[in-house]
C-alpha cells in the first residue's frame, strides 16, 4: 500500500470504523485466538492501526513493538503505553536490527501488494521457534455467499463496497491464504476460523445484544470454512 491509498484507509479508519461496535469486538477476539499460541517474549505488531489488539496482547509481553503507516495511530499508542515500541513506516521499508519471538499481522495482508513478499520478510525477523500469526477476511464468510445469492456480489472473491473502503486488494479463502505461506516458506502450524457472520455488521450494530456476538464469535472456531474471519500460526 503506498502513501495515497494509506492516507485514505487511515481517514477512513479515524472515522471509527475499525474501533467501534462489532469490528471492535471482533478484533479483540482474534487478539484472544493469537494469545493461545504466541510465545513468551517479545512481539512485533504490524498494522496496530486503534490497537484493538494492543490492548489485548500488550499487557502479557515485556518488550512490545508496533509499526503502522499512519503516525496518528503510532502517537496515540505511545501516549496510551508509554513504554511501547512504536515505528511509522511502510512495512515494506520497516527494517529491524532485532529479532522477534512472535510477529502479529492482523488484517494485513488482504492490505499489502505482494503478501508473500511481506511473509518473507518476517520470517527473516523471527527467533528460531518464533511463530508468525496472521488473520483476514474470509471469502466463503457466509454472509459474502448470501450476497452471491441475492445478487449484492458477482463471486464471493469480488471486492465489496466496505473492502474498497477499507484499501483491500484480495479475499481469501482458507486454501489461498495457507498456501501464501507455503510460498513464502513457511511451516503452518494452526489454522482455523472465528466469527460466524450471517449479515452486514450495520445489521448486527443495529440489532444484536453483546451475548449475541459473543456467541457467534465462538461459532466461528467450529465452523471456520464459513466464518467471516480466518487465521494462519506458522514458524520457519
Amino acid at each position: 500500500m503506498d502513501n495515497n491509498e494509506l492516507k485514505r484507509v487511515y481517514e477512513h479508519s479515524k472515522e471509527g470504523n475499525y474501533s467501534a461496535g462489532v469490528m471492535k469486538k471482533t478484533t479483540a477476539y482474534c487478539g484472544e485466538i493469537f494469545r493461545r499460541y504466541m510465545k513468551r517474549g517479545s512481539v512485533l505488531e504490524l498494522g496496530s492501526a486503534e490497537g484493538v489488539a494492543t490492548d489485548v496482547l500488550y499487557p502479557y509481553f515485556n518488550d512490545y513493538t508496533i509499526v503502522d503507516g499512519a503516525d496518528f495511530f503510532v502517537e496515540s499508542l505511545k501516549q496510551r503505553y508509554p513504554k511501547i515500541k512504536a515505528y511509522c513506516s511502510l512495512f515494506e521499508d520497516y527494517s529491524p536490527d532485532i529479532k522477534y519471538d512472535n510477529i502479529v499481522l492482523g488484517h494485513v495482508l488482504e492490505h499489502v501488494k505482494d503478501p508473500v513478499d511481506i511473509l518473507k520478510k518476517c520470517s527473516k525477523w523471527l527467533n528460531q521457534e518464533g511463530k508468525i500469526l496472521c488473520a483476514v477476511p474470509n471469502a466463503n464468510s457466509i454472509h459474502r455467499q448470501a450476497a452471491v445469492s441475492m445478487g449484492i456480489l458477482d463471486s464471493i472473491y469480488q471486492l465489496n463496497e466496505t473492502d474498497i473502503k477499507n484499501g483491500h486488494r484480495r479475499v481469501y479463502d482458507l486454501q489461498s491464504f495457507r498456501s501464501d505461506f507455503e510460498k513464502a516458506g513457511l511451516k503452518i502450524v494452526a489454522s482455523g476460523g472465528y466469527w460466524l457472520k450471517p449479515v452486514s455488521n450495520r445489521q448486527i450494530n443495529e440489532g444484536w445484544t453483546d451475548d449475541m456476538v459473543d456467541a457467534f464469535l465462538k461459532l466461528g472456531e467450529k465452523y471456520s470454512e464459513i466464518a467471516a474471519e480466518i487465521y494462519v500460526v506458522s514458524t520457519n
